[in-house]
């Protein structure tokens, strides 16, 4: 009696073990950043998911994730080409995601896992097509926004309407041969020395035109007191200075020949 109870629980609990692994299965659960498309046997039903759980058959349908987040891939080219000949290694990442209105036709077309493979054999020759028209210096100065730019819009070009948006490319390091690299740095060093020299010498002539200037300045006000000392001029401090003189209380003597005075102490000093 004790056995048929236990061989009937353990079926029952068996049962339930199938039924909950079954509900389980057959509950599709989309999540935020992500869209879903249910196939069955093969062929796509009914539209795109939104997030949320989506009831199914597991024997005969399932539910494609489609990410349309911000996916961030990086990659490590080697053997690009350059302007001046050369070849140059870079380290660069690329942000892309599907969108969603096109979901169902990267399932039908391209799949969601050959998605990243479409998307890495577009980059490599994007990128090598727009490094041959730039020198390797141009890596390393105001060109890099422009060279990344370059490259996320040639890369929109070919991927056309797969479904697949670019948002922008995002250079890293630039690995470049050795004596290359030397060369570049003096340059850039020398380029930097230039323009410091030049601000020097513009801060120079900036202090000769101010002291040409102020020289001029005291130039101008010595003629002007050199021209108003005429002859009525001097006659008249002359007599003011008399005004003076006869205003004090020491004993002074004045020589004068009515133009200029001559002033001598009481004391003969």
């Amino acid at each position: 009696m004790n056995y048929h109870k236990l061989n009937s629980k353990f079926i029952l609990s068996l049962l339930f073990l199938i039924i909950f692994s079954f509900s389980l299965s057959s509950c599709g659960i989309v999540r935020p950043g992500e869209v879903g498309v249910k196939q069955r046997f093969g062929k796509i039903i009914g539209g795109v998911r939104q997030p949320g759980m989506y009831l199914h058959n597991p024997f005969f349908s399932k539910i494609v994730k489609v990410p349309t987040r911000t996916i961030n891939m990086y990659a490590s080219l080697t053997s690009l080409p350059t302007k001046e000949g050369l070849n140059i290694s870079c380290d660069l990442s690329v942000l892309f995601h599907i969108e969603e209105k096109y979901a169902l036709q990267v399932v039908q077309t391209v799949g969601v896992k050959n998605g990243e493979n479409i998307i890495m054999s577009v980059l490599r020759s994007s990128v090598a097509d727009v490094t041959a028209q730039f020198a390797a210096k141009d890596l390393y100065t105001s060109e890099r926004h422009q060279i990344e730019t370059a490259i996320a819009e040639k890369m929109t070009e070919r991927l056309g309407d797969r479904g697949f948006k670019v948002e922008s490319i995002l250079l890293k390091s630039i690995i470049l041969p050795a004596q290359l690299s030397r060369t570049i740095e003096e340059k850039l060093q020398a380029e930097q020395q230039s323009q410091t020299m030049k601000f020097v010498l513009e801060r120079q002539r900036q202090e000769a035109e101010r002291m040409k200037i102020e020289a001029e300045g005291i130039r101008d006000a010595q003629k002007i007191i050199s021209e108003s000392l005429n002859e009525i001029a001097l006659k008249y401090l002359s007599i003011e200075a008399f005004k003076d003189l006869s205003k004090s209380n020491n004993a002074k003597v004045i020589i004068t020949n009515g133009k200029t005075p001559f002033l001598i102490n009481e004391d003969g000093d």
